[in-house]
């Protein structure tokens, strides 16, 4: 899919469970991960191939992401605002918009991912597109289990998975 973005500014914001850079356009987030993830400077050279460079900076959509991250790690806030541009395959953007529909406090298997999109052999395919969602916490791929309960395949770690499902059932934000 293409983006087109224009302005691209980058910031980096502290939480709870580490440090994350985040980049959005004129027209909303493209990335939001902690800043330790794997394969998160290959994401940042092609992001800045295909749209150009990007400069330290605010802009409306950084601000806004910062306001409801931290309204989320605070426990005062449920839903995330923010425009979102998702760079991916149609494939990967199906799976990342089922994501999305995953509600807070909940989990699903990737069984059920598989399933619910339309093919129940493409479980693997699924943890593959998951594993590529560079919009960590709005793009909650946290929220997806093996199909045993087992905390398995995400980017930014399985402990800190494990405090981020922790963090959404303790809150009382959900239910």
């Amino acid at each position: 899919m293409t983006i087109v973005a224009a302005n691209l500014c980058q910031t980096w914001l502290d939480t709870p469970i580490g440090r994350m850079r985040a980049i959005a356009s004129d027209a909303g987030v493209l990335v939001c991960d902690f800043i330790d993830r794997r394969d998160i400077d290959t994401t940042l050279a092609r992001i800045e191939r295909q749209l150009g460079p990007v400069a330290d900076g605010e802009n409306s959509h950084l601000f806004t992401l910062r306001q409801e991250l931290t309204a989320y790690f605070d426990k005062s806030g449920r839903n995330f605002t923010v425009p979102l541009l998702p760079s991916g395959t149609e494939f990967e953007l199906k799976m990342w918009r089922y994501l999305h529909s995953i509600p807070f406090g909940q989990t699903r298997s990737y069984g059920q991912q598989a399933r619910e999109t339309g093919d129940i052999n493409a479980v693997r395919a699924v943890g593959g597109a998951n594993g590529r969602n560079f919009i960590a916490i709005l793009i909650p791929c946290h929220r997806v289990i093996a199909a045993n309960g087992d905390l398995t395949g995400y980017g930014g770690g399985i402990d800190r998975k494990r405090w981020l499902l922790d963090h959404e059932r303790d809150a009382g934000l959900f239910g």
